[in-house]
């Protein structure tokens, strides 16, 4: 947009003060465009509202602006003010280092050590996003430390312990739910018994402020999907926290807090911590998951996990926010047709919310991988690509197999976890690819999903950090 402020005050269009708003707007929608400061960018939803796009690949893939080697992780970069914060880990330090995003020139670095090992064999660097803010610079590695960086220099401002300070039982995979900003509060998923799956620091010092869910929240409480079992009997061992970000959002007027943790949903008040309802929803068996944040669309959520088709559901919230009515189910239909497959069984990417419409890849597994669109209201599948490995564990990179999304100027830019880079029309109707192309530096697992600023899409594997060029 250009505006001719001359020809706007010649002809007495405009006083200083249109002129203030003029330039505020366009200079916040430039930065809103920009910056991509968190965990899904400037919404925490996965979308962005740049334009002036790609509408295709052109051939050979797009212009790669720089690429870089780096240290282990699955931590999506982030960007503000035209720094770019890296969270990964090299032998034995986690580092957390800001490059300029338009050269990958360093700016700033600050390391710390680490001994995280994780059990099942995957990488042992961090899983979390940075979160960045006009000040501060926040990262939450794979051992529980939470720290505070100044955005500015990298020099570090406070630090809490997490693992050691609230009696956090070891997760499957490490650390992995990211910090999310409320107000004055930093708000994460911490994980310590017995009430403390979700605690609440001040962002600036880091002191805690409240800390609330856990044994109070489950105890006694029926275990919805698990015919058959008791009520919940809580041990005090039991693991707390998942892999999902909360969720903020404004529900009926009211500031609401939403996290999918490791036994459900719990809705609270960011505020105070009080905890509005809960929503079990957890695989019967212990090794498993909940990674895909929940979806809020207006008073309505979405949660889904992969592990033992456990499911789906879509939650309409009462207006007094304490309770809700319960649209569709996977246990619900199972009732009904036990043959029935999950209609979303999300691992660990978070699905793209468009007029109604859930886009996203679904299954546990490889083996198992399908690029869905789902209408919201009803559950029902729109259609369906059979992105499965070809051949049990080959992890053959002509097609996406599990994959990540990001949506901007009416496409969905996808990363495959085996390193295969996509360009979807958002089209609910039909799959319509405008696009693929195999990065030849990325190969299996890309877990962490795509970013934009400024036209600019970055990417990584466990070992790269890419940039291009998708400006149309």
């Amino acid at each position: 947009m250009r505006v001719n402020l001359r020809m706007f005050l010649r002809k007495g269009r405009c006083s200083i003060a249109g002129l203030i708003i003029i330039a505020v707007t366009l200079g916040s929608a430039k930065a809103v465009a920009a910056d991509w400061p968190q965990l899904l960018g400037p919404r925490a939803d996965g979308t962005s509202s740049e334009t002036g796009l790609l509408s295709a690949w052109p051939s050979g893939g797009p212009k790669v602006i720089w690429k870089k080697q780096i240290g282990t992780g699955y931590s999506a970069p982030s960007i503000r003010d035209g720094h770019l914060v890296l969270f990964h880990r090299i032998a034995n330090e986690q580092i957390v280092e800001a490059l300029d995003a338009k050269t990958a020139k360093p700016v700033w670095r600050h390391a710390s050590p680490t001994h995280y090992r994780d059990p099942f064999g995957y990488n042992n660097g961090p899983r979390c996003t940075p979160l960045l803010t006009e000040k501060h610079c926040y990262t939450f590695g794979a051992e529980g430390v939470l720290l505070c960086l100044n955005v500015k220099t990298g020099k570090p401002v406070w630090q809490r312990k997490t693992a050691e300070e609230f009696q956090v039982t070891e997760a499957f995979f490490g650390v992995g739910a990211s910090p999310v900003i409320e107000g004055d509060l930093l708000i994460v998923m911490v994980g310590g018994q017995p009430n403390s799956t979700i605690v609440a620091f001040d962002k600036d010092t880091g002191k805690t402020v409240w800390q609330s869910a856990g044994r109070d929240t489950w105890q006694s409480k029926p275990a919805i999907g698990w015919p058959g079992e008791p009520l919940v009997r809580w041990q005090g061992t039991e693991k707390l926290a998942s892999y999902a970000t909360p969720t903020l959002a404004t529900i009926h007027g009211k500031r609401t807090l939403l996290s999918l943790t490791r036994q459900g949903l719990v809705s609270m008040d960011p505020k105070t911590g009080n905890v509005n309802f809960s929503r079990w929803f957890r695989a019967r068996v212990n090794e498993s998951v909940n990674a895909a944040n929940p979806i809020v669309s207006g008073n309505q959520v979405f949660c889904s996990a992969a592990y033992y088709s456990v499911g789906s559901f879509l939650l309409d919230i009462a207006e007094d926010g304490k309770s809700f009515n319960e649209i569709w189910s996977t246990n619900k239909r199972r009732k009904v047709n036990r043959r029935l497959e999950p209609v979303l069984g999300i691992h660990w990417t978070t699905p793209i919310l468009h007029d109604g419409h859930l886009y996203a890849f679904s299954g546990r597994d490889e083996p198992d991988a399908h690029f869905r669109c789902v209408e919201l209201e009803s559950g029902r599948i729109k259609w369906s690509r059979d992105e499965r490995w070809q051949k049990r564990g080959s992890k053959q990179p002509n097609v996406y197999g599990r994959g990540s999304a990001v949506m901007a100027d009416g496409r969905l830019f996808v990363l495959g976890e085996g390193g295969l880079l996509g360009l979807f029309a958002v089209n609910a109707e039909k799959p319509v690819e405008l696009g693929r192309h195999q990065v030849p530096e990325l190969r299996y697992p890309c877990w962490a999903a795509p970013i934009l600023s400024d036209k600019r899409m970055v990417i990584r594997s466990e070992d790269y950090l890419i940039c291009f060029d998708v400006a149309k």
